[in-house]
């Protein structure tokens, strides 16, 4: 292990964010452990779907913890700025359409693959598309890195809701889609990955994430918002499961060393189960306003038990308590946001 790499604990932690470089630094930040992981690993790392949301702090963690391996981010590269950023971190960049089999196949066949592209929201109208991308460029994929460990992002939404009381699916729960074609898609997904798993005898994992925390986006930063602006806060999906987007990218990372032959599921996330009204209630007091309400918790919500990955891994490094204080003000400074909602409050499966 290189001794001189900077590696994550809490006496690190900062009291705020003071503006994107310093929240995108801490959260690329590895633990020893995605360290030793890492470079325990034979082979370079390629990130596939990296442009997007969580995929620009993973490579940059990956670069850090390994810095003399390769790290290698694909992607479309539509948004402007993203490809100049990596590679001002060291990590190479391939613009590539995964839908393209010709592309996908010239790629460099690196022994760690991490699968993050897909779609879920803003496809009506190109529903096509939606399948296209959960299916198709999974077979591309799977196909080309047919001699590697293929980790692969997927959803807890491939899961049928369950009472707040009960502890959360496991993944011995059997895939059930709600409605709505991105879950059935993502089943797709998984199944498309599977298949050739054992078609190759291919190392996976199917990581079933739950929602990912960041100061610009997701489910606190949305509570934390509509608290701040004075809106009621929806609470008829009343529970949650979450997790601090550094502490997702560590898992992600070392979960390249916990592939199975075949490939299988495992949920990724914090070991709470949170309650949407204690967390609007948090923000409330961070701000000096009381929060507003609409609807009651109902008896089901989305949510899945991850003690297999924390028995894997240990609890997460970021726990609640820090996670509202950054959200909360970030959302007070007026710091920039994704404007990209999770819509954890629709129930009807249609984003």
């Amino acid at each position: 292990m290189n001794k001189t790499i900077e590696t994550l604990h809490p006496g690190m932690f900062p009291d705020t964010f003071r503006d994107v470089e310093h929240l995108e630094d801490f959260m690329s930040v590895p633990t020893a452990e995605v360290v030793e992981d890492l470079n325990a690993l034979d082979g370079d790392i390629m990130i596939l779907g990296v442009g997007g949301k969580i995929g620009v702090t993973m490579a940059r963690m990956a670069k850090k913890a390994c810095p003399d391996k390769r790290v290698i981010g694909v992607s479309r590269f539509s948004e402007k700025g993203v490809e100049e950023r990596l590679n001002a971190w060291g990590i190479e960049t391939i613009a590539c359409d995964l839908l393209d089999r010709e592309a996908v196949n010239a790629l460099p066949k690196v022994a760690n693959v991490i699968y993050m592209a897909g779609l879920k929201f803003d496809y009506r109208g190109r529903e096509d598309f939606l399948w296209a991308m959960n299916t198709i460029a999974p077979q591309i994929t799977a196909e080309a890195f047919r001699d590697s460990r293929l980790v692969t992002f997927s959803t807890i939404h491939v899961y049928p809701w369950s009472n707040p009381l009960h502890g959360g699916v496991t993944e011995r729960d059997l895939p059930m889609a709600r409605p709505g074609e991105y879950a059935n898609s993502v089943v797709g997904r998984e199944r498309t990955f599977e298949h050739f798993s054992k078609k190759y005898d291919t190392p996976g994992r199917a990581m079933r994430f739950v929602y990912a925390i960041d100061p610009r986006y997701g489910v606190m930063q949305e509570i934390a918002s509509w608290v701040f602006a004075g809106k009621e806060v929806p609470l008829a999906t009343g529970h949650v499961n979450i997790m601090w987007q550094g502490d997702a990218n560590a898992q992600f990372l070392r979960m390249l060393g916990q592939c199975t032959v075949p490939a299988s599921p495992i949920n990724v996330g914090g070991p709470e189960t949170m309650s949407v009204r204690y967390l609007a209630n948090r923000f409330g007091e961070a701000f000096g306003i009381e929060p507003r309400f609409t609807g009651t918790e109902q008896d089901n919500c989305l949510l899945v038990n991850c003690d297999k990955a924390n028995g894997i891994f240990g609890n997460p490094v970021v726990s609640v308590d820090p996670m509202v204080r950054w959200v909360a003000d970030w959302v007070k400074t007026g710091k920039p946001v994704h404007g990209k909602p999770s819509k954890f409050e629709v129930r009807s499966g249609e984003f």
